[in-house]
């Protein structure tokens, strides 16, 4: 039975990363979602001529939520039957036009937070139905874990997004459906190209390399690279009266 990964935000470095990695050594063949998606048609030849595996291309836009209901079959129709799907997608924004202006702040929320939830809802419906083992693996940030000044609507977003897979994960371990939350710290892409303050950056081929070695593992939650979990952790021990004050 041929294995099939459903990548949903296939333009961004880390996406195509984990197709890469899936075609080639993973024997998967991989589905690009993605706006404008004939933009990957290069991308996605190059990774057959390369693999020998099958990449098809499907349009896909996170806030278009009518349409979000109809995705897994649309998938399955150009493609066939998928097991593996990944949301890679997301939406830095703006924090000082977001705390201005109203229709940043919902493109911020409703592409990190709404979108991924309602896809993820529908999603987790298709795998249910078929009977099968498969596995979703939902892209947060080490953003979501504490609401800092400089990014609090981002961080709120992909908080509440790590909070959805959490339970998600919940309602299909009993159906055999692996749910990994991930949670990568800075990473070199275009989303955070010229962003001040940035450190201990990661490639995306170690974040896709860590990536699906925790899902093969079947890890609940990953950290990447690894000592995020740690960072993270003395953050999240500052106590409020102390972290209010600090310029983060």
């Amino acid at each position: 039975m041929t294995r099939r990964a459903l990548l949903l935000g296939a333009k961004s470095p880390i996406a195509q990363e984990l197709a890469s990695r899936l075609a080639s050594r993973h024997d998967y063949d991989v589905i690009l979602a993605a706006r404008n998606s004939m933009q990957l048609a290069p991308f996605a030849a190059d990774l057959s001529l390369r693999t020998g595996r099958r990449a098809v291309l499907l349009e896909f836009d996170a806030l278009d939520t009518e349409a979000l209901a109809r995705l897994p079959e649309q998938a399955r129709a150009v493609a066939g039957d998928f097991d593996l799907a990944v949301v890679v997608f997301g939406y830095l924004g703006d924090q000082r036009r977001a705390e201005e202006q109203a229709d940043e702040a919902l493109r911020i929320i409703n592409t990190n937070y709404t979108g991924a939830a309602l896809v993820l809802t529908h999603l987790a419906n298709y795998l249910v139905q078929r009977g099968q083992p498969g596995g979703i693996i939902g892209i947060g940030s080490v953003a979501g874990d504490r609401g800092r000044g400089s990014n609090y609507v981002y961080g709120s977003a992909k908080g509440a997004l790590a909070l959805f897979l959490q339970g998600l994960r919940n309602r299909l371990a009993g159906n055999g459906i692996h749910v990994l939350t991930v949670k990568p710290g800075f990473v070199d892409t275009p989303m955070t190209e010229g962003l001040d303050g940035l450190f201990l950056v990661a490639s995306p081929e170690r974040v896709a390399r860590d990536i699906l070695a925790a899902y093969h593992r079947r890890r609940n939650v990953l950290y990447t690279p690894w000592f995020w979990r740690y960072i993270m952790l003395v953050i999240r021990s500052i106590p409020e009266r102390v972290f209010k004050r600090l310029h983060l």
